[in-house]
This record gives C-alpha cells, structure tokens and sequence, in this order.
C-alpha cells in the first residue's frame, strides 16, 4: 500500500503508533494500555487473569486492577469456570470487541495538516511510519 494513503489514512496510523510508542500524553498511554489489555484478553478468551497479566508483561495485581475498569466499562465480561469453580475466565464483549478493532482516532488537525503536504512528502511520512512500526518494543 505504499505510496497510496490517503492524509487520514496516515493520521490514523501514526496516532496508533503513538499509542505504541506510549504516547506524548497520559490519555495517549493509557489508551494503548487498554488497547494492548483488550488484545490480550481477545488472545486468551477463556483464559484467567494471570494468562492475561503474563501476556502484557505485568503484575496481576495491576493488571487486577485495569480488568476492574475495563468490566466497569462494559468492555470484559468475567465468568466462573464450569470446569473450576475458583476460576474466571474472561473475555470480551460485543463492545470490547468493536472497541479493539476500531482504528485509534487520530487528530482531526493532524490530518489537515498532513493534506497540505506534497504527495512526495506524503509517501515519505508513510515509509516513516512504516520504520517506526518495525521498531522493536
């Protein structure tokens, strides 16, 4: 798709990769916080809160913790395991789901300004991104 996006196309995606890089913001790292929580619940449906604080790398206490906010939210549904009484598995909803998959959104000024630019130098943001995607995390 290179050479081919459109300025929304691109403010879309650089925001997601702001998210990933932890955002300039504390709104921009939580939202990709919750957004890489809801992936590792998707991951793991059915799985336990330790699978899903193993998966994002962190303690299950805070992690506890964010799935609280997220069951709050309407995002994560927890039920009892049939086979395990003691057990939650969780997984998400219909909303959760809709959340995770749609694009972050990105700055609508960011996308006029990146409209202003040259195609060139449209193609030459886009293969930017496409560096900064490959970063290792």
């Amino acid at each position: 798709m290179w050479g081919n996006s459109s300025p929304g196309a691109l403010a879309s995606r650089f925001a997601r990769l702001i998210e990933q890089l932890g955002g300039d913001t504390a709104a921009a790292k939580a939202m990709g916080q919750q957004r890489d929580l809801l992936a590792a619940v998707d991951a793991t449906s059915g799985g336990t809160l330790n699978q899903v604080a193993a998966r994002v790398k962190r303690g299950a206490p805070a992690v506890s913790r964010a799935v609280d906010a997220l069951v709050r939210a309407g995002l994560v549904d927890r039920q009892p395991d049939p086979g395990n009484r003691r057990r939650l598995q969780l997984r998400l909803t219909e909303e959760g789901r809709s959340r995770l998959t749609q694009p972050p959104v990105a700055d609508g000024s960011l996308e006029g300004r990146i409209s202003k630019l040259a195609h060139s130098e449209q193609r030459a943001l886009e293969r930017g991104i496409e560096i900064l995607e490959r970063l290792p995390r």
